[in-house]
């Protein structure tokens, strides 16, 4: 039972962080939304894609990031072109004028977590980052594990 709580708790824990996403939030531009920077760290991260890729990383569903890739391009932080594999399906790139507000967005967001977290040691940030990521890859694992098991005949 013991288990149950210590999980119970995590969950709990898990679920109050709109808290800090909300925080987050404030730091960005007005003409930036949460799911739009989302958006942009994607592609800055896997590089050029197509829109269902980009909802697949991102969870949610296509008709969502659409609306935050239509945002984006826009403003001129995404370019479509045309896949040379599929010339009706779209590629999305990150634009020059995408990277300079990622990077300000990195500086605005990690201005914040330094004066919020200043009375945290750098050992307790690298251990909360490190839980993170594992847990993280735990549910991206279990996720890969569970399409792989619905696949098999």
């Amino acid at each position: 039972m013991a288990a149950r709580s210590r999980y119970a708790e995590l969950a709990r824990q898990l679920g109050a962080l709109g808290t800090v996403k909300r925080g987050l939030a404030r730091a960005l531009p007005a003409d930036c939304p949460a799911g739009c920077a989302a958006v942009l760290a994607m592609v800055e991260r896997y590089g050029e894609m197509r829109l269902g890729r980009l909802a697949e990383l991102l969870a949610v569903d296509v008709s969502v990031t659409s609306r935050h890739v239509t945002h984006a391009t826009r403003r001129g932080w995404l370019a479509r072109s045309p896949d040379p594999a599929d010339r009706r399906s779209r590629i999305l790139r990150l634009t020059p004028a995408g990277a300079a507000l990622l990077d300000e967005l990195t500086g605005r967001t990690s201005a914040m977590f330094a004066r919020t977290l200043a009375d945290w040691t750098d050992d307790d940030v690298g251990r909360l980052n490190a839980l993170l990521d594992r847990l993280r890859e735990s549910f991206g694992d279990r996720r890969e594990r569970a399409g792989a098991a619905r696949e098999r005949p």
